[in-house]
């Protein structure tokens, strides 16, 4: 799963669309059928990690499938260039993310410690294909999950970014969080370095 790093030189126009209202055809052309997305299907925080083995591919691809049909929320948003999709972005109610509370970055950095508060959202993944990078995708649906997230009840959007300039080496795998410079662009604020290289992020919602 791989978040857009670079810095965007210049704004671009994008649409932003609800997972649930889109062709899951769409959703499939983003993840690709090579790299981290295509064997994840963004269920990494979804699943507990003694249930991950039960899942191959495509197993992930129908869960996520069922998931985006599942509920009028849609629990993520696609990017458009045109009629081209080139970003996913997750959002939805941290309650549904059951890894998160197993997580000692999240659970030792976290402003909102109840993990039962229905009213916390998190934006836990960004897929954008390789020739669509460095024009600012994933901060676009970084300011878009907000909105999203405002009309869904949230109070609270939490993201949990790595910092690739504390790390020496920054891996693919690692990217799909966002970046803290991405969501600092988009608005939030960090609230926490539970480690050097990892941020709490958070926007803070009005009723």
């Amino acid at each position: 799963m791989i978040t857009d790093v670079t810095e965007d030189l210049e704004p671009i126009q994008l649409r932003v669309a609800p997972a649930s209202e889109v062709p899951f055809s769409d959703i499939e052309a983003v993840f690709g059928t090579r790299g981290d997305p295509a064997h994840c299907w963004c269920q990494w925080y979804k699943i507990p990690g003694s249930d991950w083995s039960r899942f191959g591919d495509e197993g992930l691809h129908d869960r996520l499938k069922e998931q985006v049909r599942a509920t009028g929320l849609g629990r993520g948003l696609i990017a458009y260039d045109g009629e081209i999709p080139v970003g996913w972005c997750a959002v939805e109610p941290r309650t549904d993310l059951p890894r998160i509370r197993q997580s000692t970055i999240i659970k030792s950095g976290t402003a909102h410690p109840d993990f039962d508060d229905t009213a916390v959202w998190a934006v836990s993944c960004f897929v954008v294909p390789r020739n669509h990078r460095g024009r600012g995708v994933a901060r676009v649906l970084a300011e878009a999950a907000v909105d999203f997230a405002r009309t869904g009840g949230a109070l609270v959007v939490e993201a949990y970014a790595v910092d690739p300039k504390i790390r020496t080496k920054v891996t693919a795998d690692a990217l799909f969080h966002g970046t803290v410079s991405m969501f600092a662009r988009a608005g939030f604020t960090e609230v926490a370095r539970p480690r050097a290289d990892r941020a709490i992020m958070q926007v803070e919602l009005t009723k």
